[in-house]
C-alpha cells in the first residue's frame, strides 16, 4: 500500500485505488506519482492481464486534481503543480497500454476524474452515487487530461459539448443512456459488477484482447473504413497471429474443454 493508493492483486487481475478520501480522493502530483507506478507495474507484468481502477469510500471516485494544493503551492512558490507524463491518475497520457482497464466509478467522478475513467475501456458506474462532470470552466480551467478530446469521441457532439461548456453533472443513468457509461449497478454491487467485466475479458485470449483494443483505438485515427480495415500490421495484432494462443483456443473448443491461455 502506498500513501496515497493501494493496490491489490489477486491472480490476474490487478485492482488499484485511489485513496485518499479525506478529499474526495483528489489527487496532487505525489498522488499521480504513486498510480503511474502502479500502472507501469501492470503495464509491464506479463502476469497481469486487466486491472481495475476505483476510488476509496462511497463519495467519491475522485474528485479530480487537488485544488486547494494546487492554490496552496501557488501561494507559497508562485508555481502551479507539475503532473506526471504518463497523466492524471497514471493513465490519462499512457496511450501504449493495450491491456484492458476497467473504471469502477463509486461516486463523484469530476474533472481529472473523469478524465481516468474516460481512459479506461469500460465504465462501471454506481446506480446511486456515481456522478461525472468536466467543471473546469466554472474554476478558469479547461479538461486538461484528454477529457475534451475523448467525451466528443464517445458520444455525439453537442452532447459533449453541452457538458463541457456548462460543467454540468450527469447521473450514472445519463452516462449511461449518453454512452460513455458501459454498465450501471446498484452501489453494494459495483466491485462485484467490475470484476465479472474482469473475469469475463480473463476468459478469452489476452493476445486477442490486446490485439483487439490496440486495433479500435489505432483506428480511429483512420478515417476511411477501407484503410483502417485493410492497414492490421498493428504490433498487437501481428503478435497475436504468431502466438501460441491462436493454436491454443482452436484446439481447445475442437477438444470441447477450455482453453488454457499463455499470453505469448
Amino acid at each position: 500500500m502506498g500513501q496515497y493508493s493501494k493496490v491489490e492483486i489477486d491472480g490476474r487481475l490487478m485492482t488499484v485505488t485511489i485513496n485518499r478520501p479525506e478529499v474526495y480522493n483528489a489527487c496532487h502530483p505525489m498522488a499521480n506519482e504513486e498510480l503511474v507506478a502502479a500502472f507501469d507495474e501492470f503495464h509491464t507484468n506479463p502476469d497481469l492481464w486487466v486491472a481495475i481502477i476505483t476510488g476509496a469510500g462511497d463519495k467519491a471516485f475522485c474528485a479530480g486534481n487537488d485544488l486547494k494544493y494546487h492554490a496552496e503551492l501557488q501561494a507559497k512558490t508562485g508555481k502551479r503543480p507539475v503532473h506526471p507524463a504518463k497523466g492524471f491518475g497514471g493513465l490519462t497520457n499512457r496511450y501504449d497500454l493495450e491491456k484492458p482497464v476497467i473504471a469502477a466509478v463509486n461516486g463523484f467522478a469530476m474533472g481529472g476524474g473523469f478524465e481516468i475513467a474516460l481512459a479506461c475501456d469500460i465504465i462501471v458506474a454506481s446506480q446511486e452515487n456515481a456522478t461525472f462532470a468536466l467543471p473546469e470552466p466554472r474554476v478558469g480551467l479547461a479538461a486538461g487530461a484528454g477529457g475534451m478530446q475523448r467525451l466528443s469521441r464517445m458520444i455525439p457532439l453537442k452532447k459533449a459539448m453541452g457538458m463541457m461548456l456548462t460543467g454540468r453533472r450527469v447521473t450514472a443513468k445519463e452516462g449511461y443512456e449518453l454512452g460513455f457509461v458501459t454498465e450501471v449497478v446498484p452501489h453494494a454491487e459495483l466491485m462485484a459488477a467490475a470484476r465479472r467485466w474482469a473475469s469475463s475479458i480473463l476468459e478469452c485470449s489476452p493476445m486477442s484482447v490486446r490485439a483487439t483494443k490496440q486495433v479500435v483505438m489505432r483506428s480511429l485515427d483512420v478515417p476511411a473504413l477501407e484503410m483502417a480495415n485493410r492497414n492490421l500490421h498493428y504490433p498487437a495484432f501481428v503478435a497475436m497471429t504468431k502466438s501460441e494462443d491462436t493454436v491454443e483456443g482452436p484446439k481447445a473448443f475442437a477438444e470441447k474443454r477450455k482453453p488454457n491461455w499463455k499470453g505469448r
